[in-house]
């Protein structure tokens, strides 16, 4: 089952769509994310995310603040200030 992810900046929309897996950097380390984790809401840190989406594709954003939330399959990064790589 992919996970259905959403990653935007305080003023606009990044990348919307299905992945499979998520890595972020996050204030207590870095995180991976794979379809059926737990929830978690986590503090990002300076870094970039990572998305691999279902067609083997990488998406990389660089973030600068934000959080990211993961609850059933749904995964969502909002970052203060961000762009695609």
């Amino acid at each position: 089952m992919p996970l259905n992810v959403s990653v935007v900046s305080a003023d606009r929309a990044l990348w919307t769509g299905e992945a499979t897996q998520i890595i972020a950097r996050t204030t207590e380390g870095e995180i991976g994310i794979l379809a059926g984790h737990e929830p978690i809401l986590a503090v990002l840190a300076e870094g970039e995310v990572r998305v691999t989406t279902t067609d083997g594709e990488t998406v990389t954003a660089r973030a600068d603040d934000g959080f990211l939330s993961v609850q059933n399959d749904t995964v969502t990064i909002v970052a203060g200030a961000a762009e695609l790589v």
